[in-house]
């Protein structure tokens, strides 16, 4: 049987031309995208592609399968919409959940702006499904989720909207200020200060220590931003922040360091469902996200 996920594929085929492209829209590896593309060439025993064309051509099965994919995936999310927001959905409502801590405080001149330009919209920026919030995304429940961690499998789009680059904060006379980069090995066992996140969500953990084999130090949880530096100040410990985060600390004795000598950059995403009924209100709250963020990382370079 032809399943959604099939439809999907070929759309990505299509929107992109390539295996790799289609693999990095699906949110999948290549291989994995190979396999289910060979799943479904012998349900209908024949192949979908021209192997090794350049630009990517579709056989006559194909195209037919294409076909239908733009016919049925449309009505399929529209569908889906309609049904976990109520056929009466406000469209003038924006529901926005942050995964990042830190994001509130920068995202203030996009909410004013946002204002401005949409003054009938009711606007919500939270961060109660903090551990939740695709799958809140998913059912109706959140309008956007920024979020640095795209979950492959889920059916929703994802819009790079800019990365930034997270560094290591201490106190001035720390040891490692002075240092142009620092290594996993030298952070290992020191104690870091982070927001209250599990440490396995971490991105100096997850990315940085974790893939090194190095053991991290106890975790201290902080809720607010300035607190937390004004911890690391106090040498209480070490943490991974990105850059605006970092700028809040004025008037602290602080220094950031590089985590590796390319330093730990992170992309930010905005994860939406497609056609949802206030789509414009979407694009306008991602293209103001994106446009604040990368003034931002050009002031802080």
């Amino acid at each position: 049987m032809i399943e959604l996920r099939h439809l999907r594929t070929l759309m990505a085929l299509k929107e992109s031309g390539s295996l790799a492209g289609a693999a990095k829209k699906r949110f999948v590896t290549q291989s994995a995208l190979s396999h289910q593309i060979k799943e479904l060439e012998q349900r209908i025993n024949s192949p979908i592609f021209v192997r090794k064309s350049k630009p990517l051509s579709f056989t006559q099965e194909g195209a037919r399968l294409l076909h239908l994919a733009e016919e049925i995936l449309p009505k399929v999310l529209e569908t889906e919409t309609d049904l976990k927001n109520g056929l009466e959905t406000d469209t003038n409502q924006l529901r926005v959940g942050i995964e990042c801590h830190s994001c509130f405080r920068w995202l203030m001149p996009v909410m004013e702006q946002f204002r401005q330009d949409h003054p009938q919209a009711e606007l919500d920026l939270s961060s109660r499904h903090l551990f939740d919030s695709l799958n809140a995304l998913e059912m109706g429940e959140l309008d956007i989720v920024l979020t640095s961690d795209p979950v492959p499998g889920h059916s929703l789009a994802y819009q790079h909207l800019f990365d930034f680059e997270v560094k290591l904060v201490v106190a001035k006379d720390h040891p490692l200020a002075k240092e142009a980069y620092v290594t996993p090995k030298q952070l290992s066992r020191l104690p870091i200060i982070s927001y209250p996140v599990p440490l396995a969500r971490l991105d100096i953990y997850r990315h940085f220590l974790e893939p090194a084999g190095i053991e991290a130090g106890e975790q201290k949880t902080c809720d607010l931003t300035m607190m937390l530096l004004q911890r690391i100040a106090c040498k209480d410990g070490i943490a991974a922040l990105p850059n605006w985060s970092i700028n809040e600390g004025h008037g602290l004795s602080l220094a950031a360091v590089k985590l590796g000598q390319e330093g730990l950059k992170r992309p930010l995403f905005g994860a939406y469902r497609r056609h949802s009924a206030n789509s414009a209100l979407v694009q306008n709250w991602l293209q103001l996200v994106a446009s604040e963020g990368l003034t931002r990382q050009q002031k802080s370079n």
